[in-house]
């Protein structure tokens, strides 16, 4: 039985290098990124779900030596979506990061969006 295509990442924002990450970190993210385009669903203590932003976003959380990063990804139905890349500093995600990422989600969307012919 053939395995569907693994869906492509969008990278609207950020990246996974190193540095800033550390090589463990930028391997661990890449793994977690891989099981997210092979449709895998991931829970706790890798990914939440973020709800305050929009249906279908999460976070993943990469630890890191001092610092923990955050991914916040969308699952579309034909790509992983990535929103932002950040440092986690605090216990709540920053409010700008949230705004920051409702409004790329909405702009990735309506950019998608299938248009309609009249």
């Amino acid at each position: 039985m053939a395995r569907p295509a693994d869906v492509p990442l969008v990278w609207l924002f950020g990246e996974v290098k190193t540095p800033p990450f550390s090589a463990e970190a930028r391997v661990e993210a890449g793994f977690l990124l891989r099981r997210l385009q092979q449709g895998e669903t991931l829970g706790l203590p890798q990914s939440r779900p973020m709800p305050t932003i929009g249906a279908g976003c999460h976070e993943l959380r990469i630890p890191d030596r001092s610092v923990t990063w955050r991914l916040v990804y969308h699952v579309a139905g034909d790509a992983v979506v990535i929103l932002d890349v950040f440092a986690k500093k605090t216990e709540a995600t920053p409010q700008c990061v949230l705004a920051t990422c409702r409004r790329r989600l909405t702009q990735y969307q309506a950019a998608t969006k299938p248009r309609t012919r009249r």
